[in-house]
């Protein structure tokens, strides 16, 4: 039996994997444009890389051109997505590419914007230019897959993270640390990596979080804060309160409580007053679009158990982090049970697990 060809040759991935890790390393950290990476090879040499800009521009192809001490005339590009073809607020890419002599482009996977989708094909070959897409098109969907999400819901691509202990504990009031030095590193990757993170006014009172990037060297790196406080009960001792900046911090209230709210506004805080469900929560779908609207293109949500469950129930996690330590909570004083293990194991699909540390903290990733 005859199987087919492959059109792409090994030398061809490789570019195009080296590509795909450059626009994975940006992942996350890009605005509302999507992570690309670039590679340029001319004589089957790589002569430059190029990545897209932190917030988002300059573009990976302009960099990688940019980067370059040689004539690129004759050269091949590999980029993860198809080069932007409009105005926007650069010019486009495609213009770019023409203009230096690039003779042929490699692109794994059509972008999602109309303004662009599928366009590029046409210009670029209309200018004698060699087109070819698909290549490591897989690799490339995993990649996109929280910009779709972003572009297809007009929503946050929004992970979901939460500590247990062996006997399902999330808070013991007796001892309260569920994980260990590795899997906090991990958090604070994720906080890294997310435009925002969001929490309960009830988990900002038991825990006084910082909600910040801890990462040496990447704490400007810090997410914005997003509490949901439906009867405005923020402790005003709390670190959140104390260390309010402007921009950095949003409460979505529900409760007209004026001089509350007055105090907060001049603190810094924005307020965002937010419509309730019909079981009487902040409307979970509603705040997503508004910080959708306000450029959060990426969210992550380290709840208690009442909000975490609340997303689980109406799906709007695309992946979660099951942390789940090897050692027993007391419960002999306050605790909370996570109720919601077994929504979350019946309604998203288990995806890989990592051991973290000698103490042996499980990391299971869902994904939706």
């Amino acid at each position: 039996m005859s199987t087919k060809k492959d059109k792409f040759s090994l030398k061809d991935k490789n570019y195009m994997r080296l590509a795909i890790n450059l626009a994975r390393a940006r992942l996350g950290l890009t605005g509302e444009n999507p992570s690309v990476g670039c590679v340029i090879v001319k004589d089957n040499k790589i002569i430059s890389i190029g990545q897209t800009n932190y917030n988002g521009r300059p573009h990976a192809e302009y960099n990688a051109i940019k980067n370059s001490s040689e004539n690129l005339k004759g050269s091949k590009m590999y980029v993860t997505l198809e080069p932007c073809n409009h105005y926007g607020k650069t010019p486009p890419c495609t213009n770019q590419i023409i203009s230096k002599g690039i003779s042929e482009v490699f692109y794994s996977i059509d972008d999602i914007d109309k303004k662009v989708k599928g366009k590029s094909f046409n210009i670029l070959s209309k200018k004698k230019i060699k087109v070819h897409k698909g290549l490591l098109k897989e690799d490339a969907k995993d990649l996109y897959y929280s910009y779709f999400t972003n572009r297809i819901k007009k929503m946050p691509f929004v992970t979901g993270k939460i500590a247990i202990s062996k006997n399902k504990l999330i808070y013991s009031k007796d001892n309260q640390k569920i994980t260990n030095k590795f899997s906090d590193k991990i958090t604070h990757f994720l906080r890294y990596k997310n435009d925002g993170i969001m929490i309960s006014s009830k988990t900002l009172n038991i825990d006084n979080p910082k909600l910040n990037c801890r990462l040496k060297g990447y704490e400007k790196f810090s997410p914005v804060r997003i509490i949901l406080d439906k009867n405005l009960k923020m402790k005003l001792d709390s670190y959140i309160f104390k260390s309010v900046k402007k921009n950095n911090t949003i409460i979505f209230y529900n409760l007209l409580n004026k001089s509350k709210i007055k105090l907060l506004k001049k603190k810094g805080f924005s307020l965002i007053k937010s419509r309730l469900d019909n079981n009487q929560n902040i409307n979970l779908r509603l705040v997503l679009r508004k910080l959708y609207t306000l450029g959060i293109q990426t969210l992550l949500v380290e709840g208690g158990n009442k909000l975490t469950n609340n997303f689980l129930k109406s799906r709007l996690f695309d992946q979660f982090y099951l942390f789940e330590s090897t050692k027993n909570l007391s419960k002999r004083k306050d605790h909370i049970i996570f109720s919601s293990i077994d929504t979350l194991k019946n309604k998203y699909n288990k995806k890989s697990k990592i051991i973290t540390g000698l103490v042996k903290n499980n990391i299971t990733i869902y994904k939706r």
